[in-house]
């Protein structure tokens, strides 16, 4: 059967990624154990979707791809919100936690490593392998994968590319389906709720009925603006740092720009809507996540499908014990330690959006947590990937990984 192949580009993917979520939404409904298990909307629709996609490839012949400059630009809008909403009293406040952290993720990132080693000498192949089946993957994710892929490649190490990406992508599944249910766990068996002050502080949503008043319009548009200025810094900062030797994601330029300026307009007294700028971040987030996961072509990874299967649970199992016994531990075993640790195997399975939205499935149901959602994000976006590098390079000088 010859094959033929659509891509899908412009306004047509937001369109699909909003059916899509539609769909996931309307699926989690009607199954209850998958909302019970705080299972994000976007994972359920964005597999669902391109299992179905790889059903079609494989029965008619038929292959789709996506244009992904806007879920690009949608990270990098996610990021640039958190920044805006960090504020300098709580990233004090949240330093020791957060030092805590950074160190239990370098264990981590060496527990993990050290699985894929030792899983790829099980299975009889090169231990280089076994680092795309670990922390170069997992938690570095597509762009690590991808990186770290070309430079093994060169090196001899065959189809290391696709292999990393294998691992990347199905590891993103993993890290949305682990992460509810771990946070449910936590907090029903430790009868965990939110701190008071917390609640307190946490903008209550508006119901709105008929036009909207022009002052809610006027806080919008300055949010967006606010945004823009933010997502503008970024390419600004990045091309910069570029151009002077010094390579970071652009989704961490948009953080910090939007740190300086949501904090800048904190101390002039015009601070950015809560509400606005809340509403903002889920959306980008949602939207990226969805267009991420629909996009995944599931059937260029059926060759070694068994074996990824097959290690990714071992993995699985390790995140999962190590967010509910070692991380909510280390972070205090209350209300912020369980999200923290939905958070965590998240981005310690897949990627920095994946925690946040673990975290937001299960606050949504019981309560804010403004320290997991500060804690997190900058945990994923800079010192993992730091850590990481050093982690895979100590790897890769040891004596029983050839060069």
């Amino acid at each position: 059967m010859p094959s033929q192949e659509f891509y899908i580009a412009g306004p047509a993917v937001l369109v699909v990624a909003i059916a899509v979520w539609f769909f996931g939404a309307k699926v989690n409904t009607n199954i209850p154990w998958l909302e019970r298990l705080s299972i994000p909307v976007v994972v359920t629709g964005g597999f669902l979707f391109s299992a179905a996609l790889m059903v079609t490839h494989s029965t008619l012949g038929i292959s789709v791809a996506f244009d992904l400059e806007l879920r690009d630009l949608l990270l990098v809008t996610f990021f640039a919100s958190i920044g805006l909403s960090a504020k300098v009293s709580t990233l004090i406040g949240g330093g020791a936690k957060l030092a805590l952290l950074i160190l239990v993720t370098g264990v981590f990132l060496v527990a993990q490593s050290l699985t894929g080693v030792t899983l790829a000498s099980a299975f009889g192949v090169a231990p280089e392998y076994g680092l795309f089946a670990g922390s170069i993957s997992l938690a570095g994710g597509h762009g690590t994968a991808i990186a770290w892929g070309q430079v093994a490649e060169q090196n001899g190490l065959v189809a290391a590319k696709e292999v990393g990406l294998a691992f990347a992508t199905f590891g993103l599944v993993a890290g949305g389906l682990i992460g509810g249910p771990i946070a449910e766990h936590l907090v029903r068996r430790h009868k965990l709720t939110p701190a008071a002050a917390e609640i307190a502080v946490s903008p209550a949503k508006p119901k709105q009925n008929g036009p909207i008043p022009l002052p809610l319009l006027s806080e919008a548009l300055g949010t967006l603006l606010a945004l823009a200025v933010c997502v503008q810094g970024a390419e600004m900062l990045n091309a910069y740092l570029e151009a002077n030797g010094i390579t970071i994601p652009k989704f961490l330029c948009a953080m910090l720009s939007g740190i300086v300026l949501g904090n800048l307009l904190e101390f002039l007294g015009r601070p950015v809507h809560s509400v606005a700028l809340e509403s903002a971040a889920e959306l980008s987030l949602q939207l990226f996540l969805v267009m991420s996961l629909m996009s995944v072509q599931l059937w260029v990874l059926s060759g070694a499908l068994n074996m990824i299967l097959l290690a990714l649970l071992v993995q699985t199992a390790l995140a999962t014990a190590f967010a509910t016994y070692v991380v909510f531990h280390v972070m205090g075993r209350n209300y912020d330690a369980a999200i923290v640790s939905a958070g965590f195997a998240g981005l310690g399975m897949g990627a920095t959006p994946v925690g946040i939205a673990n975290m937001n499935a299960v606050t949504e149901k019981h309560g804010p947590s403004p320290k997991a959602f500060l804690i997190i994000p900058l945990i994923g976006a800079f010192f993992l990937d730091i850590m990481n590098a050093f982690v895979i390079k100590g790897f890769l000088a040891m004596p029983f990984i050839s060069q």
